[in-house]
């Protein structure tokens, strides 16, 4: 006999008195005056609302967060008025929960999210739309199916805009950032402590993570990047198993998340005496980040951290073990990346002066590729006067 329907059981779309916000990372206040920023700069594009799919311009704009960002969501911000944010179903409770938004929607598990995305455009009247192009999670495929079911409006490049507006953080972001900087750097002393003849870079990693997460890290935007002997001259590689002997140099990086705000730190260690070359290339890369961090105040553009370190690395012969950016802004981050280098780098021809209250992480690693990597890098912020680094831990290489 089928089962009576619980009547007295609430609709769906009902969330508990008090919910509201209990979750969110900061006051309704702080996520008031980032709409307020987000509209004022929008006004200038004559778009009535501004599109947002990327998981970390939403985080940034409500708070909103989950590990089911996967799912297609989508914030629009009207010229004037309350924001209205669109999600699964299933992620309708912790969207009222990490949100101070009064107005949230909801498309099924089996219907088109474009087409939900569409219906909610045309209840709201709108008639030009700035849309954000780069977000992460819209494939090729539904970007198609959005700007059909938002034809025929005007659609606009709306990318960039809330970037912008991310660079310079807020005092509770600092706050968050400086948690986070703590965290890593607990991560980091227990890496060091494991490393030794026979350990593996499983122990290794799993000593830095316990460390990092007992200390109030949470989930981290990418994993840890822990490598040992030849594979640590190998960019982004990662445990493996491999058991670490004499002669190996070990790679040890890492970012700890507060609040989704990210900092990172990375280290270098040598199982026994490091070969000449790989102690003049750790010598190289800490007079480089030495020589970046020197460059950084306010007023100088993003280029000069870069070009100072570079000049260093160049003046060692080393140009070819570097080939990369000095450093990239941190800041609040999903996976699959921890830091905001799509947002801001430090870099050559990057003309954007720096600005009190900026982060940047600067990895000033030299490569002897598919041999070792060495170096150290640092987590700062910009003051008033140049920057204040976020780890008092040693630079120089460990020899265990």
């Amino acid at each position: 006999m089928p089962q009576a329907p619980l009547r007295d059981a609430p609709p769906f779309d009902i969330l508990p008195d008090g919910l509201m916000g209990s979750q969110a990372v900061f006051p309704a206040a702080e996520f008031r005056q980032r709409i307020a920023l987000i509209q004022k700069a929008l006004r200038p594009t004559g778009a009535d609302a501004l599109l947002l799919t990327g998981p970390e311009n939403i985080f940034w704009a409500t708070g909103r967060q989950t590990a089911g960002y996967f799912a297609f969501q989508a914030l629009v911000v009207p010229l004037s008025g309350e924001p209205i944010l669109l999600v699964r179903q299933l992620e309708m409770t912790g969207a009222r929960a990490s949100t101070w938004l009064s107005d949230l929607r909801a498309w099924q598990d089996g219907e088109d999210p474009a087409q939900a995305l569409g219906a909610l455009i045309a209840e709201l009247g709108f008639h030009h739309l700035a849309v954000e192009r780069n977000g992460w999670f819209v494939s090729q495929a539904l970007g198609e199916r959005i700007a059909a079911a938002l034809a025929p409006l005007r659609l606009s490049d709306g990318s960039g805009l809330v970037e912008g507006l991310r660079v310079v953080k807020s005092p509770a972001e600092l706050a968050a950032i400086r948690h986070a900087a703590a965290y890593a750097q607990a991560g980091m002393v227990a890496a060091i402590e494991a490393c030794h003849d026979g350990a593996s870079e499983n122990d290794v990693t799993a000593a830095m993570m316990a460390a990092a997460i007992s200390a109030g890290s949470e989930a981290m935007a990418m994993e840890p990047l822990v490598s040992s002997g030849p594979r640590s001259g190998i960019p982004h590689a990662t445990w493996r198993r491999r058991k670490m002997g004499a002669g190996d140099g070990v790679f040890l990086e890492l970012a700890a998340s507060h609040d989704r705000y990210h900092a990172a730190l990375m280290r270098s260690v040598w199982i026994g005496s490091p070969p000449v070359e790989a102690q003049a290339m750790m010598d190289t890369a800490l007079r480089a980040l030495d020589a970046a961090l020197a460059a950084m105040r306010p007023g100088e553009p993003c280029a000069a951290a870069h070009d100072a370190a570079q000049a260093v690395i160049d003046a060692a012969g080393y140009t070819a073990a570097f080939r990369k950016r000095i450093g990239y802004s941190m800041g609040a981050a999903f996976a699959p990346d921890w830091g905001e280098g799509a947002v801001l780098s430090l870099f050559s021809d990057v003309s954007r002066p720096l600005e009190p209250g900026m982060v940047f992480h600067l990895p000033a690693t030299l490569r002897s590729y598919g041999v070792f990597t060495v170096g150290a890098s640092e987590t700062v912020i910009v003051t008033e006067t140049g920057v204040e680094p976020l780890s008092d831990l040693p630079r120089t290489m460990t020899i265990r």
